[in-house]
């Protein structure tokens, strides 16, 4: 006999298990939300602008189209250089601070703004002092590392570092409102292995369905007065 699914008992199965689902939701959100807002330190992010500039034509006292693709391509190289050992550990001598290398870089990102002789230093931290002194200090040590290694001869800053005033993360909204879904997720997932592992046959129609035999009769399940 050929079984067919009927979206009836999934909504069916959904519903008589729909405490379990509704329990491991709340308890997601609720446990996302004291490690959003009690355990997760605020992250600051404080960022300084360059200009990578090139050597004007004599003749025309402008910068010609071929200059000006060459420097966006020395924007890329000198956001490696940005990034390297040398620079960052100079960085971190020259603050003091208790960093590494490896953990100072995945703090910092380097973007050349797009069509243009610009490039972004964004630094993020726990700490919004501590992020705008390393987004202020890094130009100082390129500069003169980007002179000494490419021979670069004008590299000016554009905005300094400011001290961030609000955290760009965690985001707790966002956290909370990702922990429902998964944690919803989790619960559907609960209810539908609960009810595979149950085979038990509680209704006539289960005789049917599993089994394949006629139903000739029912004996109701009352208790009888004697």
């Amino acid at each position: 006999m050929e079984e067919t699914v009927d979206l009836r008992d999934y909504f069916g199965i959904v519903k008589k298990r729909f405490w379990i689902i509704a329990l491991i939701t709340i308890i997601s959100v609720v446990v996302s939300g004291v490690i959003s807002f009690f355990m997760l330190s605020p992250v600051y992010e404080a960022k300084s602008t360059l200009i990578v500039n090139t050597e004007k034509n004599e003749e025309t006292q402008m910068i010609t189209g071929d200059q000006f693709s060459v420097t966006q391509k020395l924007a890329v190289t000198y956001g490696e250089i940005i990034k390297s050992r040398t620079v960052l550990d100079e960085v971190i001598q020259n603050l003091k601070l208790d960093d590494k290398y490896e953990g100072l870089v995945n703090n910092v990102t380097v973007s050349p703004v797009k069509d243009t002789q610009i490039i972004s230093i964004s630094v993020q931290d726990t700490n919004k002092e501590k992020a705008r002194d390393i987004a202020n200090e890094i130009p100082k040590v390129f500069k003169k590392e980007a002179e000494r290694i490419t021979k670069a001869n004008d590299i000016q800053v554009i905005d300094k570092a400011i001290l961030p005033q609000s955290p760009i993360g965690p985001n707790k909204k966002m956290n909370m409102a990702l922990a429902a879904v998964i944690g919803g997720m989790i619960g559907l997932f609960v209810v539908f292995f609960i009810e595979y592992l149950d085979n038990k046959l509680k209704t006539p129609q289960d005789i049917e369905k599993h089994l394949g035999l006629p139903i000739l009769g029912v004996i109701p399940n009352e208790k009888l007065e004697r």
